[in-house]
């Protein structure tokens, strides 16, 4: 008995015991659960911290990019019916392109170039009248940095159709087959044969990919030229109205009124092979002389351009490596320019017309030689009134893209020490001009026959990021 009632008093120790390290448990439990808790809080605004860095960081950012070019020209030009001529044996150009692009939501994007074109030694600051806002970031000319592109674009899906908006400063230069000479992969937004200079407008395109390869079509309504109007502070004679004629946007005067347009640039056909591009071009108020007082540059009347061209990447189906990485192309153009009553445009009757045309075609090969090199051979025929919109100037000595006449080019792109982000190029282009040197927006300039050669031969070594 006395047995039994000492094992139950231990028993009774025991558990008392157990429970009491049950209850301590339970506690350290709790209070492990407490600070699980804690950190479990303490995670969530960690996670929620890191997301918004995320964001800023992979998503809201504006990332950059680098073209460095530096060349060298060697120009000479020959009027073989005066028998004078001009050369530069040394033109040292360095084009910096700052690229800008960034996506902080989805269907939203914005792209952005700033740049600096300058020849060597140049004045800080460059007025001269040839100096236009289509081609300032085109042409070397000051160590200004100027804003080349600026845009963004939206996209979206409406009732099925997939439709983008954009407006702003254009990617209008280097377009579809200036590109590759340029050892560019992407194109601008036109044509190069009718379109290649900077513009500013606002564009909607319809992507039509779902009824045919690689086809869209954007329409693009912009200003060239803005008219002479007074700036900011006014007009020296007396008046206060900043940005305004009394007259309306146009001077009394001189007739000098805003240049808009419209281009449909657009794909027939993409499979990656076969490119068919196509674009008409309307310009109004497109510049002329207005008869009555001989004014030069005056709103004389309407201009339409088309092309339409043709790229072939690689020649049958994997005949070989050399006709897999060979290019050809081939575009034809033409223009139309009709002036109003009381005006010429192109050295054409009151009220007439000029019409011209163009063709251009060029292949591309493998050198051969390097890993990435290409060569190209391209040509170029202009009629005597051919007057494309190609005042960003394709080469050194003006644009060959609008000889009246021929244009031979050949080049090499290849990277330099086999690195690719050191694209260079040795190019010589020879322009044949049968009339007068298409060089500038001059619609009041009528072409005359004339023998004028002139040849650049270019080293151009870039760094691309």
């Amino acid at each position: 008995m006395r047995k039994t009632l000492l094992s139950t008093a231990a028993l009774t120790l025991f558990s008392s015991a157990l429970l009491a390290d049950d209850a301590s448990m339970q506690a350290e439990i709790d209070a492990l659960m407490q600070k699980v808790q804690k950190l479990e809080k303490q995670q969530k605004r960690t996670n929620k911290k890191l997301s918004q860095v995320n964001a800023q960081s992979a998503n809201d950012n504006i990332k950059f990019g680098i073209d460095f070019r530096n060349a060298v020209d060697v120009i000479d030009y020959r009027n073989n019916d005066a028998d004078t001529y001009a050369t530069n044996p040394s033109l040292l150009s360095s084009r910096l392109y700052l690229t800008m692009g960034a996506a902080p939501m989805k269907g939203l994007t914005f792209q952005g170039k700033l740049a600096v074109y300058a020849t060597w030694g140049s004045h800080l600051y460059v007025t001269d009248p040839a100096l236009k806002d289509w081609a300032a970031s085109s042409k070397a000319s000051d160590t200004v940095m100027r804003v080349k592109e600026a845009y963004f674009v939206y996209s979206d899906e409406l009732g099925g159709q997939p439709i983008s908006v954009s407006i702003g400063r254009r990617p209008s230069t280097n377009g579809f087959l200036a590109n590759v000479r340029e050892n560019e992969t992407d194109p601008g937004s036109p044509l190069a044969h009718i379109t290649n200079m900077e513009v500013n407008g606002a564009m909607v395109r319809l992507d039509w990919g779902r009824f045919i390869d690689g086809a869209y079509t954007k329409f693009v309504f912009g200003r060239a030229h803005s008219g002479e109007m007074q700036d900011v502070y006014g007009d020296v004679s007396g008046a206060r109205t900043p940005y305004a004629l009394s007259g309306g946007d146009v001077n009394t005067t001189l007739e000098d009124t805003s240049v808009d347009f419209l281009v449909i640039p657009g794909n027939a056909y993409d499979d990656g092979q076969y490119q068919v591009m196509y674009q008409w071009a309307h310009i109004f108020n497109t510049k002329g002389r207005k008869l009555d007082g001989n004014i030069p540059k005056a709103a004389s009347g309407t201009a339409d351009l088309f092309s339409v061209g043709l790229k072939i990447t690689g020649i049958g189906e994997e005949i070989s490596d050399f006709l897999d990485e060979t290019t050809l192309f081939v575009s034809g153009a033409y223009t139309n320019y009709n002036a109003k009553n009381g005006y010429t445009l192109i050295g054409s009757a009151d009220g007439g017309s000029r019409s011209g045309s163009s063709v251009w075609a060029g292949v591309i090969i493998p050198d051969m030689l390097t890993e990435r090199g290409r060569l190209g051979f391209e040509y170029n025929r202009g009629s005597k009134y051919w007057t494309p919109m190609t005042w960003a100037e394709d080469t050194a000595i003006g644009s060959k893209i609008a000889v009246r006449g021929s244009a031979y080019e050949a080049y090499w792109n290849f990277d330099l020490f086999g690195v690719k982000y050191l694209p260079s190029q040795i190019r010589y282009t020879y322009v044949q001009h049968d009339y007068t040197p298409n060089i500038n927006c001059a619609g009041w300039v009528a072409p005359v026959e004339t023998d004028i050669t002139a040849t650049d031969l270019r080293f151009a070594v870039s760094y691309r990021y």
